[in-house]
């Protein structure tokens, strides 16, 4: 058996842990630089906010249905995601953490458990340590947990914000139920051709010939239909190290001098490397562009990119820095107004795995030098410990005018109690 458990509108739900008297109340939490809405809570969805509403166009209508807008606070959702997966492997030491809000269980060698009383012993114990409420679906294959969870999720006045999908009584019923353009993994565009074949439901799904699916789709939904069908052939996945690192914003003004964007590459090089370095790894090739704003049409336009392939494979943040300016340098042009910049980290190789070159490698100095200054960002904040050719007098921050408190991660945001 496996179990899908997925937090309800997380987003939404960090920030009423914390803030109760939202509970009841329509959130929304904007992207990177406030830009679009990535999360809504149920009563703004109520609303009719869609997802990847551009945040400047819908602040009248926020302001007119009293709509709570926050920015992203990544720090206080991941280690509230840490939270509830931590508290997901004492349910079962099998465990598929699928992202942020969600993860798979696999229930193995549970024949004589109740399954219903687990579920709900899950659901309750989670959303009262945490605060986060969750939905768990079981079932007998992944694809069909996720169905599961979706019932839990849809029905949680019924179901107790859990449901077992433990016979075919119920599978073929929920199939029936679930139409195509919400099954797990079927994409827009597979959902309209199979619509256009008379294929609405689940269950239609399931009954395709397998030719026919693997012409007209791929092997990947071959498998997804057995899985649906009731025959495992989906299973937990383990978490391999990323195979690229990208570091990327859009600037809060337009810049047109080479020194103002090569102190933002700079500090997108650091932070890949930081990333880079907590995976063990090292890179043998970034690639750095450079984009004017496509949305200013009376402006000159021009968007470039390029490879720099390295001499030696490093994870030093000064060295990867130098690499990056050097393929700044390729593809700046002056005369232009610049609004977003990037770094990706390429080629990674294991750092107990490097050889060594006969002519040029990375300075062994630096290993005991970034080890240091992650330690001590790690300890004190990040960029305490910066590169001298980062702007000393400037953190870099995206546009978060209505950033929450950190109040799990920050010991100046932790909440203060009045007791009297």
């Amino acid at each position: 058996m496996f179990a899908l458990i997925d937090c309800n509108n997380f987003y939404a739900s960090c920030e009423r842990v914390f803030r109760p008297e939202l509970v009841g109340k329509p959130i929304v939490v904007l992207s990177n630089n406030d830009g679009a809405v990535i999360a809504r809570s149920n009563e703004a969805k109520a609303l009719g906010v869609p997802m990847g509403a551009i945040a400047f166009e819908y602040e009248s209508f926020f302001l007119k249905n009293n709509i709570y807008v926050f920015s992203a606070n990544f720090a206080l959702y991941g280690d509230m995601s840490s939270r509830v997966m931590n508290l997901l492997k004492e349910y079962s030491p099998e465990i598929e953490i699928y992202s942020i809000d969600e993860a798979f269980l696999k229930l193995r060698g549970f024949d004589y458990i109740d399954l219903e009383t687990y579920g709900l012993d899950m659901q309750r114990r989670i959303t009262k340590w945490t605060g986060i409420p969750i939905s768990v679906g079981i079932a007998t294959t992944k694809a069909l947990s996720k169905v599961a969870n979706r019932i839990a999720k849809k029905y949680p006045e019924r179901t107790g914000g859990s449901y077992v999908m433990d016979t075919n009584e119920k599978r073929l019923k929920a199939l029936k139920w679930l139409q195509v353009e919400d099954i797990w993994g079927i994409g827009r565009q597979h959902a309209t051709r199979l619509k256009s074949y008379g294929v609405r439901s689940a269950l239609d799904f399931i009954q395709l010939n397998d030719a026919w699916v693997r012409r007209n789709m791929s092997i990947v939904e071959v498998r997804l239909k057995h899985d649906l069908s009731g025959t495992s052939t989906l299973d937990l996945e383990k978490v391999k190290p990323r195979k690229n690192i990208a570091t990327t914003r859009s600037f809060e003004r337009n810049l047109v001098h080479f020194s103002d964007i090569q102190e933002r590459i700079t500090t997108f090089s650091v932070a890949c490397a930081e990333k880079l370095r907590r995976q063990n790894d090292c890179c043998t090739a970034l690639l750095v562009f450079l984009r004017t704003n496509s949305h200013r049409q009376e402006l000159d336009q021009y968007n470039n990119s390029t490879v720099v392939k390295l001499p030696f494979a490093t994870n030093s943040s000064i060295e990867l820095v130098k690499f990056a300016t050097e393929g700044l340098r390729r593809i700046f042009r002056q005369g232009y107004q610049y609004k977003k910049a990037g770094v990706v980290i390429m080629d990674f190789k294991p750092e107990n795995e490097i050889q060594l070159n006969l002519f040029e490698n990375s300075n062994p100095k630096h290993t005991q030098l970034m080890k240091t200054m992650d330690v001590i960002n790690s300890c004190y904040g990040q960029q305490k410990i910066r590169l001298a050719s980062q702007d000393q007098k400037r953190v870099w921050k995206m546009k978060q005018e209505r950033l929450s408190p950190r109040y799990t991660t920050r010991l100046q945001d932790i909440i203060i109690v009045n007791a009297r």
